[in-house]
């Protein structure tokens, strides 16, 4: 099998590199079309990238193949089978309620996997009826599209279309099809359904055409299954170090929710941390914590054991040894995580240079700011534009020291105040998603069917790091009479 690269023409160019591997990692399936489709969100700049006419999207046809009632030229309507730990139990799975209309090759040759979310059911919908409702599949265009203009990997959305039907959850909800794009769908879920279900030939193609696929250099390495282990350990450190850097909590960390592409996939009870608290849980469904913003990198380490596990059979024919460099790799997991995430706080507090002290002085902000409630996002952008006077330490002798460290260690970079605060400002949101604004956005378009305020969110959110005056009324946290917030895993 060959992945090609190179310039085509515009236009829908699917191709189905995915149907090569055995036919027991997918099952093709038929359309479920809904009743009348209907354009509710359309990411333009989005489909002029994949190589699509925006215009083309918008129009009824494009509603209808982007809702799943049929299919554009060239499409191989598929759904991808996989396994997980889910918190920590293991399940086989599949694609529930999502349909792959096929990879499209963009105008510069990158591979696309273009899915629809809500299309209906498919063999592995263990009788759910593989539908979405509307406010959940918004929520995941605003914070996916929030996350990529943030600059971290992720799936990105292209269109949200309303179904022109029900679906009951809780309480009869307007219905809805997300379409979204990602570098692919391969999960370390996905390899545990090799391992699982079938052979060590099934883990064998599966591994082979996840390193021809996402990276190119294997042929070079002196083992290519450790090879693809140490890129997709790499890439994980990286992913989660930037979810801590913007207080992202994803919220449900299931193996099966870890692409292997390093990119944010599944965006369920995913919210943004307003106070800091490394122990702060949104998800309904994570009573125990599990899942919470300061276990995220102990958890992405754990699934990467996972993952590890199931490329052992390949890794050498003496499984022990097989096993010994395995652990050598995912030894180093913590520490590249820990790399990553010093290099990215040193970068929000307008520093280069790596000195050891370092670490002390970003923990004792996290301690300040954990103790006096501060919120994660408002305490940099205030340092950023040296406002200190808003923040709820800022009378304080410990951060009244604290600054003073900070004021002598920014000296040793001999930098200008101009450079620092650019770097700072460059590194530190003025806004995020809060999570009131995007209840606020969802309530309007589902309750009211107003969807002006779900656009205008995202057009606030496309640029984070600008720090212009219409940003400023996003920037508050929620008013303390709102209390708790809380996730769901809607669909």
């Amino acid at each position: 099998m060959s992945i090609r690269n190179e310039q085509i023409q515009p236009g829908w160019n699917l191709e189905h590199s995915y149907t090569a591997l055995p036919e027991k990692f997918f099952r093709k399936i038929e359309l479920n079309p809904v009743h009348s489709p209907k354009m509710i969100l359309l990411n333009r700049e989005l489909a002029s990238s994949l190589g699509l006419d925006p215009d083309e999207l918008q129009s009824e046809k494009g509603a209808s193949i982007l809702a799943g009632n049929e299919l554009p030229a060239g499409s191989l309507p598929l759904a991808q089978a996989y396994a997980g730990h889910q918190f920590g139990n293991f399940t086989m799975l599949g694609d529930g309620r999502a349909l792959l209309i096929g990879e499209q090759i963009t105008p510069f040759g990158k591979r696309v996997d273009i899915q629809l979310k809500g299309s209906g059911r498919t063999p592995y919908s263990r009788g759910g009826d593989g539908r979405a409702s509307l406010g959940p599949m918004l929520r995941e265009y605003i914070i996916s599209e929030a996350m990529y203009a943030l600059g971290i990997p992720t799936n990105r959305s292209l269109s949200v279309v309303r179904t022109g039907e029900s679906v009951i959850r809780e309480t009869k909800q307007p219905g809805a099809v997300l379409t979204r794009t990602a570098a692919s769908h391969l999960r370390v879920g996905t390899f545990q359904f090799a391992l699982g279900g079938g052979t060590e030939e099934d883990v064998k193609a599966l591994a082979d055409y996840a390193l021809e696929r996402h990276f190119p250099g294997a042929d070079r390495a002196e083992n290519r299954y450790l090879f693809l282990l140490k890129e997709v350990i790499r890439r994980q450190a990286e992913l989660i170090a930037d979810w801590q850097l913007v207080g992202f909590i994803h919220g449900v960390m299931n193996t099966d929710n870890m692409a292997i592409s390093g990119e944010t996939i599944d965006y369920g009870p995913c919210a943004f941390m307003n106070s800091y608290d490394p122990n702060t849980v949104f998800s309904s469904i994570d009573v125990q914590g599990r899942y919470s913003y300061g276990n995220q990198p102990r958890i992405a380490g754990w699934n990467l054991a996972r993952f590890a596990e199931t490329l052992v059979p390949l890794i050498d024919e003496d499984q022990e040894k097989a096993v010994e460099l395995a652990q050598a790799e995912l030894s180093s997991y913590l520490d590249l995580y820990h790399q990553n995430w010093l290099h990215g706080m040193r970068k929000k507090l307008g520093l280069s240079l790596e000195v050891e002290k370092d670490e002390s002085l970003f923990n004792d902000l996290l301690d300040l700011m954990q103790e006096y409630e501060a919120d994660y996002t408002n305490t940099f952008r205030a340092l950023t534009f040296q406002k200190c006077e808003e923040l709820p330490f800022s009378d304080t002798v410990k951060f009244m020291d604290w600054k003073a460290r900070w004021k002598e260690r920014l000296q040793t970079e001999q930098k200008s105040e101009k450079e620092v605060q650019e770097m700072m400002q460059s590194h530190n949101p003025a806004v995020i998603p809060r999570n009131h604004r995007v209840e606020e956005a969802l309530e309007a378009a589902v309750q009211r069917g107003d969807y002006s305020v779900v656009k205008k969110l995202i057009n606030v959110l496309a640029d984070p790091y600008a720090h212009t005056p219409e940003q400023e009324a996003y920037c508050s946290p929620p008013p303390e009479s709102s209390g708790p917030y809380q996730t769901y895993c809607g669909t």
